[in-house]
This record gives structure tokens, C-alpha cells and sequence, in this order.
């Protein structure tokens, strides 16, 4: 014979109205949880494509908010959103798979990097509008949605700039001796 304690329901139903998630309204982005179960492969891929894996996994937050199967209005597919032409210049086999995914758009980032000279601010809006557009503009495209895009991702890689102060320069990527990528945006130093 069972017995049912009639305090049960209500213990068990606070607990699990404890334990739920705080409701999120339309229009506002979930509180940003750590990319947990690609957190791993995040690092791992920048690091082998010599990227910071601070701005490679802000880029993959920004980009899909964690959803491995994420596809955009424009046909952007997987964590990094790559565009089909994008994902087969970049010899990606199947740009849904996660781990295809992050490594073509970590090669494509870190081409970019290079093709822009370092200058994170450039990549990151080549990344979103296309290479094209930042050479039509001579910079950050007008665009709404890629100003957002860059100021978003640099935001999350702790490359926020302090309140007053004008850095010396654009943001970009600098190998030291020991091998350690850092982002930096102080001016390079001229050769002696």
C-alpha cells in the first residue's frame, strides 16, 4: 500500500519552479551561457588555425547563439554561419557538421586576419558583409547589422574600449616571442 504525503506536490513544485529558467521576453538575447558541450573543440580549432580562442568563441556566440543547427534567411548554415560558397572555398565537406563548421570558419577568419593585416575590426565585418564590401567602403561597411556584428563580437573577446580613452589603434592579433597570440591596440612597434 502507498502512502502520499500531501506536502509532496507542493515541495516538489516549488523545486521545480526554482530550478526553471527565468522567462525571456521577445526582443531580448538569453543570458549568455558558456558554448559547454564546443567549448572544447572551439579552443582547439582556433588554436590550431592561430586564433585567439577568446574572439573565435565570440564570433561562434554571436553568430549562431550555440545552436549547431542554426541556417539563416540567406542560407548561413551551422555554429559559425557559413555561407555555402564560403563553406566550399574554404574546403568545408558539410558545413552542418560542428566540427567542419568551426574549422572552415576559423580558416576563413584566419585568412581574413591576414588579408586585412591584423585589424580584427576588418576581419569581423568581412566576416559578416563579405571581403568586397569592406573594400568598397575603405572599412566598416554602413551597414547596421555588421557595425552591430563587430561591436558584438569584439564586445564578448574583452575588446571593449575604456570609457574616455581613444585607443592608439585598430585592434588586431600579434604573435609574441613565446608564441602566444594576444590582441592588441597599441601601434606596432617600428623595427631597430
Amino acid at each position: 500500500m502507498k502512502t502520499v504525503l500531501p506536502c509532496c506536490g507542493a515541495v516538489v513544485g516549488t523545486l521545480l519552479l526554482l530550478a526553471s529558467p527565468a522567462p525571456v521576453r521577445a526582443g531580448q538575447e538569453p543570458p549568455s551561457a558558456p558554448l559547454a558541450p564546443y567549448q572544447r573543440l572551439i579552443e582547439t580549432v582556433a588554436e590550431r588555425h592561430g586564433l585567439d580562442p577568446r574572439l573565435f568563441a565570440a564570433l561562434v556566440e554571436t553568430e549562431s547563439a550555440r545552436q549547431s543547427g542554426a541556417v539563416s534567411s540567406a542560407g548561413a548554415v551551422g555554429l559559425a554561419q557559413l555561407m555555402p560558397e564560403t563553406a566550399r572555398r574554404f574546403g568545408v565537406r558539410d558545413p552542418a557538421n560542428p566540427e567542419d563548421n568551426l574549422d572552415g570558419a576559423a580558416r576563413y577568419l584566419r585568412w581574413l586576419l591576414d588579408r586585412f593585416r591584423g585589424r580584427v575590426d576588418l576581419a569581423l565585418a568581412a566576416y559578416n558583409a563579405g571581403e568586397g564590401a569592406v573594400d568598397r567602403h575603405g572599412g566598416i561597411p554602413p551597414y547596421r547589422e555588421t557595425m552591430t556584428f563587430v561591436t558584438k563580437v569584439m564586445t564578448r573577446a574583452g575588446l571593449r574600449r575604456v570609457p574616455g580613452r581613444t585607443p592608439p589603434g585598430p585592434a588586431r592579433l600579434v604573435r609574441r616571442p613565446d608564441g602566444t597570440l594576444v590582441i592588441t591596440n597599441r601601434p606596432p612597434r617600428a623595427d631597430r
